[in-house]
């Protein structure tokens, strides 16, 4: 099982890998060997001339064995795991790579000399078992060596993975072998009762039956030899014998698919969610459809294939996470501001009856011989008013009207003085609640650790990072101190844009290359855009001297929304003028301006124009 993620590296495709990796590196010298993930192996080697790297990940989401050409940094201080390897098979011979019985277990096994020259063989196993997922050193007499993941008895009561003990096997599955199995039988025995229940509760589907009886198949595989057949694969098992036709085609393409992988017949390829091939679906080695599918791509190896697939997935999770920790960051400080809000403005609440408080010290004053002592309230004129209504007073009976009089205006001076400050610290919390939420949509937007990193130094700017983000503050503060073009040349570059009409439009990506592409770039007549109240990215139109278009301007205002937190919604307000009207504020946070002398575009963001708009597209 792939965990809870399928994906369709099953035992066919890694039959596949086995065989292509013994064709191409049985004989091969290793060379290097760096771990530059946690979970995650390359081995360099040599063989025949050609040097190959060989990645081996135990990546719970994305496990998988087979050559790249990826290139990642490794660590200053190589991992323990990856130092015993570099002593044991650094310099070593591979033998072959053994395929175990269809459960995605490959070894490598390695002919090595130890320091007193006694030849040795060693094993390299990779168990790709999604979450449980192992890279495992065994020596010659079958006691492991080391693991990069060690699963104690405490993990698991089933398997021990810890050094010094004897390796032993995953339990196995109780399935059938492709290579043994007669389709006749198999799909016969699953009418008897006392074997099998299914006819029963009538609820297992034909491409389940498939995956829960045969040795290395996977969801994918058994929906490829339903869909070859002609056969809804979920449909109840009992279909088969409602229908002799069905069973009869479904038995055909079992057969077909058996002798492909007797015969090794392997054809790697990549699936597309559609025609137009920009997002990449499933893979596999076994091809069972002859019609022509243009969502489909056949490569020459096994290994061209998984290195295209796991790239992107690889890469997209790791850009997750570098965002996800400064999502929580933000997460926090935006939940702070919120709470910060809500007291604050209980406090203007508290607070907003003050006028009436001066009022009330001001005709106890004015009407001061007219009060009696030792009353509770008094309804007095009020001389402010055109028909003098009376206003009651509420009075303390055990103090003179005079006193009564500077409880109020005192009361009133701190009410004043409350509001002013709390006013105050109101406004700074909703600019800072207004910047959070802008960096906060921007970051989600952000497609390169390039852009995130940018984000996180603008954050240690700001305050909002610290401890853990220290070497990174380092690094950030080591920048700043270089000169002010070697700083604009290590930003990002903005978003590029062409309008019908030939105008260049460019969208920032962060607050840096708002501010940059604001008071920078832009010409004091270009156009600046922003989507009104609303998080989003600055908008320039470079005019170049030349009247802007309305068409243009209807362009930039749907792209100012499309890159704005109102990118789902219709009839977006985006607001336009001169770059010379927009200023930046004393003091104010990146990204943050003011602006006046502006019109405004009522749009709908348009992704599949925006698309068709971009000039520097990834």
């Amino acid at each position: 099982m792939q965990g809870g993620i399928k994906l369709p590296l099953d035992g066919i495709v890694a039959d596949c890998i086995a065989k292509e990796l013994n064709m191409k590196l049985a004989g091969g010298k290793i060379d290097k060997i760096f771990q530059p993930e946690p979970d995650e192996i390359v081995i360099f080697l040599r063989t025949r001339g050609t040097n190959y790297k060989l990645l081996l990940s135990a990546n719970p989401n994305y496990p998988r064995i087979h050559l790249t050409e990826i290139s990642k940094d490794n660590p200053a201080n190589p991992p323990v795991f990856c130092m015993l390897l570099r002593k044991h098979l650094i310099g070593g011979k591979v033998i072959s790579f053994d395929f175990n019985d269809y459960e995605r277990i490959i070894s490598i096994n390695i002919e090595t000399v130890n320091e007193l020259g006694d030849i040795s063989i060693k094993k390299l196993i990779i168990e790709i078992m999604g979450r449980h997922s192992n890279i495992i050193l065994v020596n010659e007499t079958g006691k492991i060596m080391d693991a990069i993941k060690h699963v104690s008895s405490d993990i698991s009561s089933v398997r021990e993975v810890m050094p010094a003990r004897e390796y032993v096997l995953p339990p196995s599955q109780n399935k059938s072998d492709p290579l043994s199995i007669d389709v006749d039988t198999l799909l016969s025995n699953y009418t008897i009762p006392a074997d099998n229940m299914i006819l029963v509760d009538n609820t297992i589907y034909i491409e389940k039956f498939l995956l829960d009886k045969i040795k290395g198949f996977s969801p994918f595989l058994c929906r490829e030899i339903c869909n070859s057949a002609g056969v809804d694969g979920k449909l109840p098992v009992s279909a088969l014998l409602e229908n002799h036709l069905v069973m009869l085609s479904l038995k055909d393409a079992l057969k077909k698919a058996i002798l492909k992988i007797k015969l090794g017949d392997y054809t790697p390829y990549l699936i597309f969610e559609d025609e137009s091939r920009n997002k990449l679906k499933d893979f596999h080695c076994l091809s069972l459809i002859n019609t022509k599918d243009n969502r489909r791509a056949f490569l020459d190896s096994i290994s061209q294939v998984l290195d295209y697939f796991y790239a992107g997935r690889v890469y997209t999770e790791k850009i997750n996470n570098k965002k996800s920790g400064l999502l929580k960051v933000l997460d926090t400080h935006i939940d702070r501001c919120n709470k910060k809000l809500a007291i604050q403005q209980e406090e203007l609440r508290q607070v907003s009856d003050r006028e009436k408080l001066k009022l009330y010290g001001e005709l106890i004053t004015a009407y001061i011989y007219s009060i009696p002592v030792n009353v509770k309230k008094i309804s007095l004129p009020n001389y402010y008013s055109e028909n003098n209504e009376l206003v009651e007073i509420p009075l303390d009976e055990n103090k003179t009207p005079q006193e009564n009089a500077q409880i109020y205006f005192k009361r009133y001076v701190k009410a004043k003085s409350t509001y002013e400050h709390v006013s105050q610290q109101l406004k700074d919390t909703m600019e800072e609640l207004d910047y959070l939420e802008v960096v906060y949509h921007l970051l989600q937007n952000c497609s390169t650790p390039e852009e995130i990193d940018e984000i996180a130094e603008e954050l240690i700017e700001q305050g909002y990072l610290t401890a853990k983000y220290l070497k990174r503050k380092k690094d950030y503060l080591r920048k700043k101190s270089s000169s002010s073009e070697a700083r604009q040349k290590a930003l990002s570059t903005p978003l590029h844009y062409k309008s019908s009409d030939g105008f260049d439009i460019f969208v920032g990506k962060n607050n840096k290359q708002n501010d940059l592409l604001t008071f920078k770039i832009a010409s004091s007549k270009d156009i600046w855009m922003h989507a009104r109240n609303i998080p989003g990215s600055h908008t320039i139109i470079r005019s170049s001297g030349r009247d802007i278009p309305n068409s243009t301007l209807e362009e930039a205002a749907m792209l100012a929304a499309y890159h704005s937190k109102a990118s789902k919604s219709a009839k977006v307000p985006v607001d336009y003028t001169m770059v010379k009207f927009v200023k930046k504020p004393p003091g104010a946070k990146p990204g943050m301006v003011i602006y006046d002398k502006f019109k405004t575009f009522i749009v709908t963001p348009d992704e599949a124009l925006a698309n068709k708009l971009r000039v520097n597209k990834e």
